[in-house]
């Protein structure tokens, strides 16, 4: 039992980074000032650059804005194949190919990698 709730909280302790790090490509709001500065009993509301994600769908360069489900989903179709010439034997040699990360994914990684602990 133990080892499954550390097992949750590691999962969500990475979750959490993640969403900090792709704030900038997901609908949340990235005016920490704003944040820090508000009432934290008053109702959050959004700054006007979260409002205006949330409107167009659009960020700033005209790339989709993603929430946490569709930015794994766009991650997840960078993938690794193992091929085989065709008219080959089953002991032949293989190969792998890696799909090349779109402008998006990319820049999702290059933020991915920016976390420090």
């Amino acid at each position: 039992m133990r080892a499954h709730i550390f097992l949750c909280m590691l999962a969500y302790y990475v979750e959490w980074h993640m969403r900090e790090a792709w704030a900038p490509l997901m609908f949340a709001d990235t005016d920490q000032q704003a944040k820090a500065a508000r009432d934290p009993v008053a109702p959050a509301t959004r700054s006007k650059a979260a409002l205006a994600k949330v409107a167009r769908h659009m960020l700033d360069d005209g790339t989709p804005v993603h929430s946490f489900s569709t930015l794994m989903a766009e991650l997840a179709t960078i993938v690794r194949n193992t091929c085989r010439t065709p008219n080959a034997g089953a002991d032949a040699p293989t190969f792998e190919v890696l799909t090349t990360p779109n402008v998006q994914q990319q820049r999702a990684l290059n933020l991915i990698q920016q976390i420090r602990l």
